[in-house]
């Protein structure tokens, strides 16, 4: 599996919602839309998204969707509401909801490596 083909995806984030546009991009960087897809392979292809700023949320999300990290010292919990991200870095929600789509895996890394957000 050394002559590994991958393609380059434009996709246009104007008007999508978050989910479906993520789905979408997490198959494409894992590779499940190719017939020789395996689990243990990193076959995926790189995506570019651009228009990231005019992304469609449905319902109370960008009120009431909150983003938590913790550092691991006491009381180092951070708390960030999806609408303070979105004036902030509007790409960084759709690099999260796509990470948090993709395995667990040592592969995860390098899939996100080839998520390029305009």
């Amino acid at each position: 599996m050394k002559n590994i083909e991958r393609k380059v995806h434009e996709l246009d984030a104007a008007g999508q919602t978050v989910g479906r546009l993520s789905t979408k991009i997490a198959t494409l960087l894992r590779g499940k839309n190719k017939p020789e897809f395996q689990p243990h392979l990193d076959l995926g292809d790189v995506v570019h998204v651009k228009n990231v700023k005019f992304l469609h949320f449905s319902g109370k999300k960008l009120a009431q969707k909150t983003y938590k990290h913790y550092s691991g010292y006491q009381s180092g919990i951070k708390i960030k509401k999806m609408s303070e991200l979105m004036k902030k870095d509007p790409a960084d929600i759709l690099k999260r909801a796509v990470r948090e789509m993709l395995p667990p895996t040592k592969l995860r890394p390098q899939m996100m490596k080839r998520l390029i957000i305009k």
